[in-house]
């Protein structure tokens, strides 16, 4: 009698366990993943006396062809009349991906934009353990599918008018301000060239008074955000985390595929080196992997981040 009233308590127990994990699964793959949201945030980065930049922060797409609403929800972004696109990566996500990535993107030819390459803009994606995630940054695939990323920039800077900032830098002129732009490849991939990018600033020739720098990259390593900002950079744009994609509701992300600190794995922080602190915003993205269509405590998302001017 003792040891079946004990055992009824703990199926009970194991039951709603069980529950929860059902009712959490169905939430993340049948409902959060296509709850996109636009996160709006100002932060002060521009030279003093700068008119305001509204910027549409693009991360993280993993575009698949079948993705309608995804394609969908983007497309109806260029509604919110941002002055430049910044897109930090990972537009692909299947080797057609590009079909879906043109419906998307299509409304905001014109807009003065950059972009840089993620991983999965050059390698098509594969089966993984999610688990492995726990125990560092991710390793490459070993069988390797190469995606038509010369098809994709070609898209980008000659249909949409975007700036290739892979390992290079750029000069646009944004609503009435000049911006100095770097930006490197994939630092997951180790493809990110640093020493690159001060013989790329300089040919750009004489950095106009009251200008302002960015600096973009997929991965948010520390060693980029570091030379970003030792290059002058007054804000910084970052992707890849998906913002940890599953998060623990009030703690946040449990893993950043990078070293970036949990803490500023999603969302507008700062970023401090040699006595400079910037603006530093890293997009949860609003894609996944077709091999782990999930997102819990973690909306996919773009964000409109309007910089302003620091104070004199």
């Amino acid at each position: 009698m003792t040891s079946r009233g004990s055992a009824h308590p703990a199926l009970i127990a194991l039951g709603a366990v069980g529950a929860v994990g059902v009712a959490a699964t169905v939430w993340g793959v049948g409902i959060e993943r296509y709850l996109f949201t636009v996160r709006e945030v100002t932060a002060p980065a521009l030279a003093p006396g700068s008119r305001p930049v509204r910027v549409l922060h693009l991360s993280d797409a993993h575009m698949a062809p079948w993705q309608h609403r995804k394609q969908r929800w983007l497309a109806t972004l260029a509604a919110l009349e941002p002055d430049l696109v910044v897109n930090t990566g990972d537009n692909l996500g299947h080797l057609d991906g590009l079909t879906g990535i043109r419906r998307a993107f299509e409304p905001l030819a014109g807009i003065p934009g950059v972009f840089v390459h993620g991983s999965n803009d050059v390698q098509a994606p594969s089966p993984r353990n999610p688990f492995k995630y726990f125990l560092g940054p991710s390793s490459g695939a070993k069988r390797i599918q190469s995606l038509d990323t010369d098809a994709m920039d070609e898209y980008f800077t000659a249909e949409l008018g975007w700036h290739d900032l892979n390992n290079a830098a750029a000069r646009l002129e944004v609503a009435g301000n000049s911006i100095d732009f770097l930006g490197v490849d994939d630092a997951h991939r180790d493809w990110d060239e640093l020493e690159a990018l001060p013989s790329a600033l300089d040919a750009l020739g004489e950095r106009p008074a009251g200008s302002s720098v960015i600096g973009v990259t997929h991965a948010p390593y520390q060693r980029v955000l570091n030379r970003f900002v030792e290059l002058g950079a007054d804000a910084v744009f970052g992707g890849h985390t998906h913002g940890g994609q599953v998060c623990l509701p009030g703690y946040g992300a449990l893993v950043a595929n990078c070293d970036i600190p949990l803490k500023q794995a999603k969302g507008l922080s700062t970023w401090t080196r040699g006595g400079r602190t910037v603006p530093l915003n890293v997009s949860a993205g609003c894609g996944h992997s077709i091999y782990a269509p999930v997102r819990f405590a973690c909306r996919p998302e773009a964000t409109l981040l309007t910089l302003t001017a620091r104070s004199a």
